[in-house]
């Protein structure tokens, strides 16, 4: 039995491309869910009150949560052909509180091919970053996705 994979080869991308928005309402039980999830516990990000009493204005997501809010962004766009190689640059600026919608955006800044171990390689930069309603909250960073290229049209000259 063989698998096939479906998504983004080498060919397809150009630098300049926007990845397709992905828009995240933070909801408190998306962020119970998520603390939860990758047991992060501290009550800053499932209760108001605690989130509060610390100085923060609400309950906000957590690093884990965010990181995986740009892997998302990437893996939708590239489907189960890419592999994420690299993040870079991640850095929270400020926090994404419960009851708004953080928006992780991308696009497509470098473009080159590389020699692997099983022949050649397409590597893409993409420029991702995460935004709430008063602007940047997270990067932006650099995510390095290998793709596959395309060989056949050597093969076909050779």
């Amino acid at each position: 039995m063989s698998t096939v994979l479906t998504g983004r080869r080498f060919e397809e991308v150009a630098v300049g491309e926007p990845l397709p928005e992905v828009a995240l309402p933070l909801t408190v039980y998306r962020l119970v869910m998520a603390a939860g999830s990758n047991r992060d516990f501290n009550s800053i990000h499932h209760n108001t009150e605690y989130a509060r009493s610390t100085g923060a204005e609400e309950m906000y997501a957590n690093t884990s949560f965010l990181m995986s809010s740009w892997e998302r962004l990437v893996r939708d766009w590239c489907g189960a052909t890419g592999r994420i190689r690299a993040i870079r640059g991640f850095r929270m600026r400020s926090f994404n509180f419960v009851g708004t919608t953080m928006r992780v955006l991308g696009e497509v800044t470098a473009t080159r091919i590389e020699q692997g171990p099983d022949g050649p390689v397409g590597v893409v930069e993409v420029a991702v970053r995460c935004e709430g309603p008063t602007g940047i909250t997270v990067g932006p960073g650099t995510v390095e996705v290998l793709l596959p290229v395309d060989t056949s049209q050597n093969e076909e000259s050779a």
